[in-house]
């Protein structure tokens, strides 16, 4: 699989995934990333596991996601593929909101934090296709 990224960070990028047979299919990413120092990479990896991962798997639209970690800046890379924005953007902010809830318990219970997300956003973007 080849990604083609057409734009800056400043403004929305855009991808394409290039198919065996040299077409494109064409997908929306919700690119997200998050504070994850060292010693709580584990824990955030629970979090996700215990939350956002079975809730996905249930949404109508979602293709997969992949969690990456870069232990230079302790950031957490989360690349969520969609069939389409509409599918994406469809989903009640209530519903996100009660997985995020979710996903917080889970990440201070690990951590030991009794308050507030231990792993805060730092940066919320999305891929758009060409």
């Amino acid at each position: 699989m080849t990604l083609v990224l057409l734009s800056s960070q400043a403004s929305p990028v855009h991808a394409a995934f290039a198919e065996p047979d040299g077409s494109y299919d064409v997908v929306v990413v919700e690119h997200l990333r998050l504070k994850v120092p060292a010693e709580g990479r584990q824990a955030w990896l629970e979090a996700e596991r215990g939350s956002w991962e079975p809730w996905l798997a249930q949404q109508e639209g979602f293709l997969d996601r992949q969690l990456l970690w870069d232990p230079v800046t302790e950031e957490g890379t989360l690349l969520i593929r969609w069939v389409d924005r509409e599918h994406w953007k469809a989903i009640a902010p209530q519903a996100v909101q009660a997985v995020q809830e979710r996903f917080e318990q889970l990440a201070q219970a690990a951590t030991g934090q009794s308050q507030g997300n231990p792993f805060p956003l730092v940066f919320e973007g999305e891929l758009l296709p060409a």
